[in-house]
């Protein structure tokens, strides 16, 4: 199974991410993050393209990457946990859609408040020693609480809780 866990940027993916991998037994975490992160430092041109975007969702290569990514995890681990803030429904549902060809998919959505998102990302920001949000990260916050309205993003669970109760929230979803 895959469970993907969308959320705003500094909603708590991640750490939740790695809570649920410590209390399932035999699941693993295949973080997107790391593929962009090896897109975003590639010259455009190697990549085929005359400039990189400003977000690597908007990659095909990302997208196609995230799969093959993930069905590699999956080959050694029963349960997928992919952390990953999709607010582009095509992208979402072309995600899904390939990822069912190998495995059933859950996609839950963690929600917050945009204070409490943005509260979270300044608090990691200050961790970092940077001075405030950058403006990709307040532009993504707001894009990701406002589409994370919308239930096509993935069954809500609420993440201004403790990690421990959002953990145990997701656990009861994926055990039905």
């Amino acid at each position: 199974m895959f469970v993907l866990l969308n959320g705003s940027f500094g909603i708590g993916k991640t750490t939740t991410a790695k809570r649920l991998m410590r209390a399932v037994p035999g699941s693993a975490i295949s973080d997107p993050e790391h593929v962009g992160y090896v897109l975003r430092r590639l010259p455009a041109a190697v990549l085929g393209l005359r400039q990189q975007p400003a977000d690597y969702q908007d990659m095909a290569l990302w997208r196609r990457l995230i799969v093959t990514q993930a069905r590699w995890v999956r080959r050694r681990a029963e349960l997928v946990i992919i952390p990953m803030a999709f607010t582009n429904r095509d992208y979402l549902a072309g995600f899904e859609t390939a990822l069912a060809e190998t495995a059933s998919v859950q996609t839950i959505c963690l929600r917050a408040p945009l204070e409490v998102v943005r509260g979270r990302l300044t608090e990691r920001a200050a961790i970092e020693k940077r001075q405030g949000l950058t403006e990709f990260e307040l532009r993504r916050s707001f894009e990701c609480v406002a589409a994370h309205a919308d239930p096509v993003f993935g069954q809500p669970v609420d993440a201004t809780g403790s990690p421990e109760a959002i953990t145990a929230e997701i656990r009861a979803l994926i055990s039905r």
